[in-house]
């Protein structure tokens, strides 16, 4: 069984790692933020496990899952409580909670070992997910933005908000007006706030109003290109493993 680790606290990593071996189950890597573990899983043939942080020291790991097609049974590693995780076991995802019980880590070896998936079988559903970690009916989202220009704050309006981008490690925002603007704090950190019924994040550059999409195109790979009503700076590509979600968001 190949097994990999991706958990951004090293001492936790080990003591994970040290877990597993007292199973006979050897760690083929251990890996600690979203830019590595792209790297990595970009290069080399996907393990049968991982057992995956949900945060990680530059990002949300579902990152991952948003630029690759992972084909590996995923046991989540997390502080979140189990209410709120409870349909997590859904398509060979477990989780395990923090911190980690050596019963409770055997139980979840043991069943993966009786249900092990064909790695074709394995799926994650990216938005399933995000929709436990946040009660909807509690969840108050961004109605407007407030930005400094110069000595001035500019307060925008969520909606006139075309697109949210990454460009050079820092965040952006493209408005109707055809204006950019700098933000501060991280795509992800954005995405946390919006309305997901408005908001999607199509690859790991942009998160895209509904309203603001002017046309669909088919492009290479299965993949989508996206036409903004007047955004044009670079283009706007769907990933391949978000395309059957983003039909989903748009109908």
């Amino acid at each position: 069984m190949n097994v990999l680790i991706i958990e951004d606290e090293k001492p936790a990593a080990r003591r994970l790692n040290r877990m597993l071996a007292e199973l006979d189950i050897e760690v083929q890597q251990m890996l600690h933020s979203v830019e590595e573990s792209l790297s990595w899983l970009q290069n080399n043939a996907h393990p049968d496990l991982i057992f995956l942080d949900i945060q990680l020291s530059d990002g949300l790991s579902f990152e991952i899952f948003e630029e690759i097609e992972v084909k590996s049974a995923i046991i989540f590693t997390t502080a979140y409580d189990e209410y709120a995780l409870k349909a997590f076991k859904l398509n060979s995802i477990d989780y395990l909670l923090k911190p980690l019980d050596e019963d409770e880590l055997k139980v979840a070896v043991n069943k993966f070992k009786e249900n092990q998936p064909k790695q074709s079988d394995v799926q994650v559903n990216l938005d399933d997910i995000r929709k436990l970690l946040v009660n909807p009916v509690d969840r108050k989202f961004k109605k407007r933005i407030s930005i400094k220009v110069g000595q001035h704050i500019k307060i925008i309006n969520i909606d006139e908000v075309e697109c949210f981008y990454s460009e050079n490690k820092a965040t952006y925002i493209h408005t109707s007006e055809n204006r950019n603007y700098l933000l501060d704090g991280s795509l992800e950190n954005w995405q946390e706030q919006l309305d997901p019924e408005k908001f999607f994040r199509v690859n790991r550059t942009f998160i895209i109003n509904i309203n603001s999409i002017k046309d669909i195109i088919a492009y290479s790979n299965s993949r989508l290109k996206l036409i903004l009503n007047t955004y044009q700076d670079s283009e706007i590509i769907v990933s391949r493993e978000r395309v059957k979600d983003f039909k989903n968001w748009i109908e």
